[in-house]
Formats: C-alpha cells, structure tokens, sequence
C-alpha cells in the first residue's frame, strides 16, 4: 500500500509544474485568437460604417461582448489608430 501511494505521490510532483506550464501558453494562444477574431469585427465594422471603431462603438452594435477586450492570460486588447488590435503590455 505504501508502494502505491508513492508511487502516486511522485507521479503528481512530475505531473503539475507540466501542467502550469501548459495552462500559460495555452492561455497566450486563446489571447491571440480573441485578438484576430477581434480584428476581424474590427474590419466588419470598418467596411460597413467606413470609420475605425471604439471598443464601445463594437459593443453598442453587438459586434462583440463586454469582457472579449481582456484575454484569458489578464492582457487587455487595444484598438489603435490604424485600426490594427493588439495586445496590452501589462
């Protein structure tokens, strides 16, 4: 029985820190597909109001939801001047 749980116990401390370490390059990865499905809104709203929109303006025309400007890993999205979005350096 104490061979078991042993050989569990070590199985687990192998386990996690691979685990934390995917879990952050998982989260950069849906923080890059939120930027390019939000750059996509960003040119549907350009090509239709012929203006480079505001987070609120997208919003307020259900282009997107209220919380899809932070990314899964705590960065915020911007949109700039260009209208290019891109990832907050927070």
């Amino acid at each position: 029985m104490m061979v078991v749980l042993l050989v569990i116990t070590v199985l687990i401390l192998v386990a996690l820190p691979n685990a934390a370490k995917h879990s952050s390059n998982i989260n950069d990865k849906g923080c890059d597909a939120l930027r390019q499905m939000v750059q996509g809104q960003v040119e549907a709203y350009r090509m239709k109001h012929h203006e480079i929109p505001t987070f609120a303006k997208l919003e307020s025309e259900g282009y997107v939801k209220k919380k899809d400007n932070t990314c899964p890993n705590g960065k915020t999205l911007i949109i700039e001047n260009d209208g290019e979005v891109k990832v907050s350096s927070n």
